[in-house]
């Protein structure tokens, strides 16, 4: 697949900052492999001129000299300019303005800042600097600082007195919708089963460079064998170079985290006591890592009118749990990591996804974790204007002596109305799942102020029952997500 695929919003609006007279600074994060750069360099074909630089990634005894001497070559590369030596980071930005086009529309993009900056605690001030010298007065600029280290743009940009006021838009692309995501298989999507497309995104997510791996010519199960059970294949090597790369130092707490949260989420008492690490400081760092760089989601429950327990400071911070969002973390420590040994001997070539332990319950917490990752999708089937929702996520209660322990699938809650989701994926779903709702209904004791319709959202073959009783107000089927 060569077409740029999705982000119409995201690229309408970098339209927009193209079009403006002045110059605009602007940040781009995402998860690693979100397609970051190749969404920028889609959006810069518009543009008069480009120029894009991105840094070494981390390594052992890697200067800022090395970083310079990077920039120096892709400068020369892009310009008129030979490759000179530089010895600061004003010297290099003085000399990328100095060839910078007089006229037309200009796109600068610094990919990987972080890395960039290695070796130069004060790389973010000679940004800072450089915008407003230079690059703010030429206009019709737009510089794009671009990382999958989050945290480092959220600390040093644009969470710094230094930068405030000078952001103009801020860019955090998410994975591919399902209706987009299946626009990988091209002429041969309509020919492919949703239970199919499913068992494959169930390991790579909406993740454009995952997908852009994807043969239309195997099924699932082989293009999943050839990718995470070959000793050779992408996705076997790529939870260690996410982890070396994006989180360095903190990698060790960082996988301890994610491994912690594989079977279901977790507030910070219970992934302090897993992974056996204080709360607070490291930890806590951690966290807000994983969640800045788009692997982990931090669920707040809100203060709901009419449910129990919800307005007490001490209990909304009770309910803050951290869920493993990214379901190609969650494919790998389950069934990748455990059998590297067995992998690398070439003995799960061709493994099939049935044959894998708890698979089935597995891939209800994967289809989970899409339906969570597509809720626009999911506002528009049950018709919910999206300026009425005041919530959307999983809801966790609590046992007390007061109230029973309450888990839901997803909780949206609008101005008048509370929808109550369950998100199944079996072969076939009976009818015990109304019980199992109800149940959940009345564990809520919600009260008559706030109407209430539940949901089913499925992929499976449904119990008659649950059809002809009109059990649920909506029954959303996984082939509605997929539908544009």
């Amino acid at each position: 697949m060569t077409d740029f695929i999705g982000r119409a919003q995201e690229r309408a609006e970098f339209s927009e900052l193209l079009a403006r007279r002045t110059s605009s600074l602007v940040t781009c994060q995402g998860r690693r492999r979100i397609g970051k750069s190749r969404f920028i360099r889609e959006c810069a074909s518009e543009a008069d001129s480009f120029f894009e630089f991105s840094g070494l990634p981390p390594r052992p005894g890697l200067t800022r000299k090395e970083q310079l001497n990077v920039f120096a070559e892709q400068l020369s590369r892009q310009s008129r300019t030979p490759r000179l030596p530089l010895d600061s980071w004003a010297t290099a930005f003085q000399l990328l303005a100095s060839q910078l086009p007089d006229r037309g529309t200009l796109v600068i993009l610094l990919d990987e800042i972080s890395w960039m900056g290695i070796g130069e605690p004060d790389f973010a001030g000679y940004i800072k600097n450089a915008w407003d010298e230079l690059f703010s007065r030429r206009p019709r600029t737009v510089v794009v600082l671009c990382g999958s280290v989050s945290a480092w743009i959220d600390e040093n940009i644009l969470n710094s007195t230094g930068f405030v006021g000078r952001c103009s838009w801020q860019f955090h692309l998410r994975p591919l919708e399902l209706h987009e995501s299946q626009r990988f298989w091209g002429r041969a999507a309509s020919r492919i089963s949703t239970a199919e497309k499913l068992r494959f995104l169930a390991v790579t997510g909406g993740i454009p460079r995952y997908l852009e791996e994807l043969n239309t010519r195997q099924t699932a199960e082989q293009n999943i064998a050839r990718l995470c059970f070959h000793p050779g294949g992408m996705l076997f090597h790529e939870f260690e170079s996410i982890f070396h790369d994006v989180f360095s130092r903190r990698a060790t707490s960082c996988r301890e985290i994610v491994l912690a949260l594989v079977d279901g989420p977790k507030s910070v008492d219970e992934i302090s006591q897993s992974i056996g690490r204080e709360r607070g400081g490291s930890l806590s760092q951690s966290l807000l890592e994983l969640v800045s760089s788009g692997f982990l989601a931090r669920d707040v429950s809100p203060k709901i009118p009419g449910l129990p327990g919800s307005h007490s400071a001490r209990s909304q911070t009770r309910r803050i749990r951290y869920r493993l969002s990214d379901n190609y973390l969650r494919f790998y420590l389950r069934y990748v990591e455990p059998h590297r040994e067995q992998i690398m001997k070439g003995r799960f070539k061709w493994t099939a996804l049935e044959q894998l332990e708890n698979w089935d319950s597995v891939m209800g917490l994967q289809f989970e974790s899409l339906v969570l990752e597509n809720l626009d999708v999911v506002f528009d089937r049950l018709h919910i204007a999206r300026h009425t929702v005041l919530f959307a996520g999983p809801w966790f209660q609590r046992k007390t002596q007061r109230q029973q322990g309450c888990q839901v699938d997803l909780l949206i809650q609008t101005r008048r109305s509370l929808y109550v989701c369950e998100i199944r994926f079996r072969n076939r779903i009976d009818a015990s799942v109304v019980a199992e709702v109800d149940n959940k209904l009345a564990a809520l004791k919600l009260s008559g102020t706030r109407s209430v319709r539940t949901v089913l959202i499925h992929h499976g073959k449904l119990h008659p029952a649950i059809v002809e009783d009109n059990a649920f107000d909506f029954l959303l089927s996984a082939d509605e997500l997929f539908r544009e």
